[in-house]
């Protein structure tokens, strides 16, 4: 009889651990559904839109120009913009621009872009690209 007190006391009942086992199966049931929810809003379950850019090359035209050339790759009909900019010796920008990447109908393409500089370059690159 005193253990039956006890066990009342401190929750050990059977309809407790019933409770308890109802508990845990709804909150799994939860979990499921909000990471479930999660993979439709975050997306995941759809690949998303990708590019790459690649620096090719670049010419120092003089001590005021530099030209950058580049490769991107979209998926067509993609339009997209390119910061290209061009380096001292010392690492420091020397020349920018923002350069607009119209779609097209190729998935991957040449660009060329010639930057005015402040001062002799070193070097010219992509600095980043984003979907438009």
């Amino acid at each position: 009889m005193a253990e039956l007190d006890l066990d009342a006391r401190y929750g050990r009942t059977p309809s407790a651990a019933r409770r308890t086992r109802w508990v845990v199966a709804a909150s799994g049931v939860a979990f499921v559904a909000v990471f479930a929810a999660w993979l439709v809003w975050g997306g995941l379950l759809e690949a998303p839109a990708q590019f790459e850019a690649r620096d090719t090359g670049y010419t120092i035209e003089s001590d005021a120009q530099v030209t950058v050339t580049w490769e991107f790759s979209v998926q067509p009909g993609t339009s997209a913009r390119c910061a290209v900019q061009a380096l001292n010796s010392t690492f420091g920008i020397v020349g920018w621009r923002i350069v607009d990447l119209p779609p097209s109908e190729q998935r991957t393409r040449s660009f060329s872009e010639t930057l005015r500089t402040t001062e002799h370059a070193v070097t010219g690159l992509i600095y980043r690209c984003w979907l438009t």
